[in-house]
């Protein structure tokens, strides 16, 4: 709950600074009023007020609503004039209702009005009379005060609903990355259906005349085969949606040197080493290697220009390892990396490497570049 937070040490110390207001005006003598009888006890409530104002954001209607009860039934009362520290802890109070609650709220208007009755009754009792520069003071504070909580809560209000929409756009970024890999997964799933569904109407072609109990089961093989891929059709279609295309050829390393072509076209001097024995990988992490290698350097174009960069594709005993680093901007070119940058590129990178639970470390170098290295098992 909002206002059943501990005092922070910003509560601490405006309590701190109120009680020792209060003490130090009561006991040193107001200087526009005389002397208070009972001197204790209104240093005692001093104290008790200071307390009050520390907890004042666990309860602030309930704090300001006794704060006023308690200080027009004094005026009315003693009919003594108000001292300064009084006002302020009213204002105080105040502006921490209306910084916590609905501003169009039953306890807004009623601490409003609770403020105002404050201010008439501290006019009302004043000795000499309050003129009228005296009420418009008040008035001023008053509403510096209000105006200052309202604008305190809108700023709570904005943080909130941005935090809320940057959270909104993240997962809707991570949704169109998943549904874009999913695209590209169905297609090579759809594409080896296929070649299987093919091979098995070859191999019953191939079969003798008496062989009908081979022939029946490669044909429910081929059937079946023929049922899934329909199937997978329709679930691209819907991944797809109305504006996607038909199945594109898919790209893999092996198409990583027309990749460093393009980029080298658009400005980008990039190195490719690949380490170690290429073996044949899997369809769907020889793609994931590949678009995590395009989204690094399309990155790097982006956001650092023209700038140098180097590929590494290593090749270990079962595992992938990929590592794309560049130099960063290049003299006289402002680094444009940062939260702000936007792009589902490191989130599309993400998703792939958790697809097959590998590791992604992406962020600067120390040496002014940045650095992505993924670890993908086969």
């Amino acid at each position: 709950m909002l206002h059943r937070r501990p005092p922070t040490p910003v509560d601490w110390l405006v309590a701190a600074v109120v009680g020792l207001f209060a003490v130090a005006e009561e006991v040193s003598g107001r200087s526009m009023a005389p002397s208070r009888e009972y001197l204790p006890l209104w240093v005692a409530g001093g104290v008790v007020t200071a307390v009050g104002v520390l907890f004042r954001r666990r309860a602030p209607f309930g704090v300001l609503a006794v704060y006023s009860a308690v200080n027009v039934a004094l005026f009315a009362l003693l009919r003594e004039n108000a001292a300064a520290w009084q006002f302020y802890t009213q204002l105080v109070l105040l502006f921490t209702l209306l910084s916590e609650v609905r501003p169009r709220g039953v306890k807004a208007a009623v601490g409003v009005v609770a403020t105002g009755a404050y201010v008439v009754a501290m006019m009302l009792t004043s000795s000499p009379p309050a003129g009228w520069g005296d009420v418009a003071v008040a008035l001023v504070m008053t509403m510096i005060a209000a105006g200052a909580g309202l604008a305190v809560r809108r700023h709570r209000v904005l943080a909130v609903l941005a935090a809320e929409r940057g959270e909104l756009l993240a997962r809707e970024a991570v949704a169109d990355e998943r549904a874009r890999i999913a695209r590209e997964l169905h297609d090579i799933v759809a594409h080896s259906v296929s070649v299987m569904t093919m091979q098995t109407g070859g191999v019953r072609l191939l079969l003798r005349e008496d062989q009908d109990r081979e022939r029946d089961v490669l044909t429910t093989v081929e059937e079946t085969g023929r049922g899934a891929l329909e199937e997978l059709r329709r679930m691209l279609g819907l991944l797809r949606g109305p504006e996607g295309g038909g199945t594109v050829p898919q790209a893999g390393l092996d198409r990583l040197g027309d990749l460093l072509e393009q980029v080298r076209a658009a400005g980008l001097d990039v190195r490719l080493d690949v380490r170690g024995e290429p073996v044949p990988l899997p369809a769907g992490l020889d793609l994931s290697a590949y678009r995590i290698v395009q989204e690094a350097l399309t990155n790097t174009l982006k956001h650092a220009g023209p700038t140098r960069a180097a590929v590494t594709v290593a090749h270990r005993p079962g595992e992938l390892r990929l590592e794309i680093v560049d130099e960063g901007p290049r003299e006289g070119r402002a680094p444009a990396r940062g939260a702000g940058a936007g792009g589902h590129g490191l989130i599309g990178m993400r998703e792939r490497v958790a697809l097959f639970q590998g590791t992604l470390t992406a962020g600067p170098d120390g040496s002014g570049g940045f650095a992505v290295r993924a670890v993908l098992p086969r």
